[in-house]
């Protein structure tokens, strides 16, 4: 049985950062739509909140500099929320 590695850590109400032992995402939203950004691309899924009814597209490209913005602000954002 092989090893996983996951964990999520919440920034604030809709904005997380999520890792396991390969990559690094972070994803933004409310109940029933949010994007996610990760090293191998974008996945925005729209759904229904309680039905389990749902749509996700994803988009392949490479990280480049939005992933590391985005990871940069919620760690800023983070420490901002954690010291008030």
């Amino acid at each position: 049985m092989p090893l996983r590695f996951q964990r999520r850590i919440r920034i604030s109400p809709g904005a997380s950062v999520n890792l396991n032992k390969r990559s690094i995402s972070a994803s933004f939203g409310l109940p029933g739509a949010h994007i996610t950004i990760g090293s191998k691309g974008r996945r925005i899924t729209i759904g229904l909140p309680g039905t389990g009814i749902s749509y996700t597209t994803y988009r392949r490209s490479s990280p480049g500099v939005l992933l590391v913005v985005v990871i940069i602000a919620l760690a800023i954002l983070g420490f901002v929320l954690w010291r008030a």
